[in-house]
């Protein structure tokens, strides 16, 4: 596969998944968005994202087990695959060298 492109969505919802490991389905999913970025985000939305990174290869999915407390109803489970870890990667690779490349003086800021 060539070189993926991710939107910020897209990374933020597939990091989480890696973040939430085995637990990782859409409802988990929002919720830890929402706690680690402050950001209202819907679940709708998430499941949007997921599948859309699972179309793309950078996410597998598998049913859990039926929970009673669910009404016997079964969790569909996230999990990153080694196309999905290349996307992050390159991802990250390529906002770092763009960081790093930003000469200090364009962060002292003049008022006045």
């Amino acid at each position: 596969m060539s070189r993926s492109y991710l939107g910020e969505f897209e990374e933020l919802v597939l990091l989480t998944v890696g973040v939430l490991y085995e637990n990782a389905y859409a409802v988990a999913i929002t919720k830890e968005i929402k706690e680690q970025s402050g950001r209202s985000v819907n679940v709708s939305a998430v499941h949007k994202s997921l599948y859309r990174l699972e179309e793309k290869g950078m996410l597998k999915s598998e049913l859990g087990e039926a929970e009673a407390k669910r009404g016997g109803k079964r969790k569909r489970l996230f999990s990153i695959t080694p196309y999905g870890k290349k996307a992050l990667d390159e991802s990250m690779e390529l906002r770092t060298n763009l960081r790093n490349q930003i000469p200090e003086v364009a962060f002292k800021w003049q008022i006045g």
